[in-house]
């Protein structure tokens, strides 16, 4: 039978409340009870032939105390003169909430949005929007009305996260909710405190004024000739970003590595450097106005991805060169390839010919299925014959 059982009927208010519209009613103070549910009814054949299952099934639907329900009186041909279910409803929004259980949720939500309505009402509408989130975090509400604040009143503070000072508030609790935040500050605060440009859960510091951690970059120095600091001959260093950039080296040459294993194995070699790359994202390295005048060569997996990343740093430096990332060096190593799960499917604008070619054939999967050779698995003696027609490699 298709005809609405009150249980059919109690998944429609449900749906109501899993979308949030229940809790979303809260917020705008829509009205929109009584509700009408939409009912299946028997029809006149089934009040021939199945007269006992519809008086058992009206019967049914008169004992839910959830619902109102209108009755209508028909004259059926057979049965006579009957009362059957023309329409059912629920009246307030207590007796649907009653119906769902969700009694204790309504109360915490409903106080939730009282205080935010008294306390910071340029933030209800991220309770309309997001209301079962908001819900689930309504224990800790308070405490983000209270950052929320806080920012309003010291806008782009110039300090580290740590440094925060708000009573009952750790610097991992603000970190462990910039999510959420970035949308509550994004309407609380003004324009002018909001850096726009800085977008992700990575650049919440940035979008609000709040000091980052130094991003670090590390480099060997590959020529002993090289004095990049007092100590050791070509040692391995970490310096922040804007240091980095200032560094005043006699280099010529620049190998990018995604490596540690190759960086750290990377044979010494005249005027270079070697530096540990950091896959996607290269901003950091791209305040270095000194590397534009040194010729810059990228290794990284034979894969979409490893194209993919080359493809990027080329937007930062449209002349660096690839090297062990061609189609001679991937069938040499077939014995060690391995498998792509999540391959690149975008167009790199930013390859030269030949890496196109072989990204292409990597994407379509013309070779094998989601092939790839990470770049350890290459042979160190194609790494050494490369450097050889490139320049003299020092022995060590």
């Amino acid at each position: 039978m298709s005809w609405s059982s009150p249980k059919d009927l109690k998944a429609q208010v449900a749906r109501l409340w899993d979308q949030g519209e229940l809790l979303r009613d809260v917020v705008t103070c829509n009205k929109r009870f009584p509700l009408r549910l939409a009912l299946k009814s028997p029809a006149s054949a089934d009040i021939t032939n199945r007269f006992e299952l519809v008086r058992a099934w009206a019967t049914e639907l008169a004992a839910a105390t959830s619902l109102r329900i209108e009755w209508q009186d028909i004259r059926h041909r057979v049965q006579g003169q009957q009362k059957m279910p023309a329409s059912v409803w629920v009246a307030t929004i207590a007796d649907a909430v009653a119906w769902l259980g969700k009694h204790e949720e309504w109360n915490r939500f409903a106080g939730q949005v009282a205080t935010t309505r008294q306390h910071n009402p340029a933030l209800l509408p991220w309770l309309e929007k997001r209301p079962l989130q908001a819900l689930a975090l309504e224990p800790e509400w308070p405490r983000l009305l209270t950052v929320v604040d806080w920012l309003s009143d010291h806008p782009r503070p110039g300090i580290y996260l740590r440094q925060v000072d708000i009573p009952g508030i750790h610097s991992k609790f603000i970190e462990g909710h910039r999510g959420v935040l970035t949308e509550l500050l994004d309407l609380a605060l003004p324009a002018g405190a909001v850096d726009f440009e800085k977008s992700g859960i990575t650049q919440f510091s940035g979008r609000y004024g709040f000091l980052d951690k130094p991003i670090r970059i590390r480099f060997r120095v590959l020529d002993a000739a090289i004095r990049a600091v007092a100590g050791p001959i070509c040692p391995d260093v970490a310096i922040d970003a804007d240091s980095f950039s200032h560094l005043n080296l006699a280099v010529k040459r620049v190998f990018i590595t995604e490596n540690e294993t190759n960086f750290l194995a990377f044979p010494q070699a005249t005027d270079a450097i070697a530096i540990f790359g950091a896959g996607y994202g290269w901003e950091a390295l791209a305040r270095t106005c000194w590397l534009n005048d040194c010729e810059i060569y990228y290794w990284g997996d034979i894969d979409t991805h490893g194209f993919g990343i080359l493809n990027q740093l080329r937007g930062k430096f449209s002349h660096v060169n690839s090297f062990l990332m061609d189609r001679a060096t991937l069938e040499a190593h077939s014995d060690f390839w391995g498998h792509e799960g999540k391959q690149l499917q975008v167009d790199l604008h930013r390859l030269t010919r030949e890496e196109r070619n072989l990204y292409d054939d990597l994407r379509d999967n013309r070779i094998r299925v989601g092939v790839r050779l990470e770049q350890e698995h290459v042979g160190f003696h194609w790494l050494t014959n490369y450097l050889e027609t490139l320049f003299r490699v020092i022995p060590k």
